[in-house]
């Protein structure tokens, strides 16, 4: 994914209206553009506009069905997002983690040596 384009998926999730456009769409795949309009308080147009940042960040694809658009939800770039920089970060974290059992191991390993030792 191009740099542009996660700038394109940053924008279209960045409104509380495309956020719950790609709610609804994901909720009833297939449903079209003129279901979604009852559940905004804009104009038709406004969410038709939403509806184009989405497809623009290739977060919605639609597919004509004779005089109406099916839409569907197309959950590839918010998962290139995430493979981006949620697995370093996990990564990161799972090494810590690792480090950390390790050092408490070897610390009990340590004091039950010492508890034979003394006995």
């Amino acid at each position: 994914m191009l740099p542009d384009d996660m700038d394109a998926v940053f924008q279209a999730l960045g409104h509380r209206d495309r956020r719950k456009i790609l709610d609804l769409v994901a909720n009833d795949p297939g449903c079209c553009a003129e279901d979604l309009g009852p559940h905004f308080e804009t104009s038709r147009i406004a969410v038709l506009k939403h509806l184009r940042v989405l497809e623009r960040a290739q977060l919605l694809v639609s597919k004509k069905a004779g005089r109406k658009r099916t839409l569907f939800f197309n959950v590839v770039p918010i998962q290139l997002i995430y493979d981006r920089w949620a697995t370093d970060y996990r990564a990161h974290w799972a090494g810590k983690l690792s480090d950390l059992k390790l050092r408490i191991e070897a610390k009990h390993h340590a004091e039950r040596n010492e508890r034979k030792r003394r006995a």
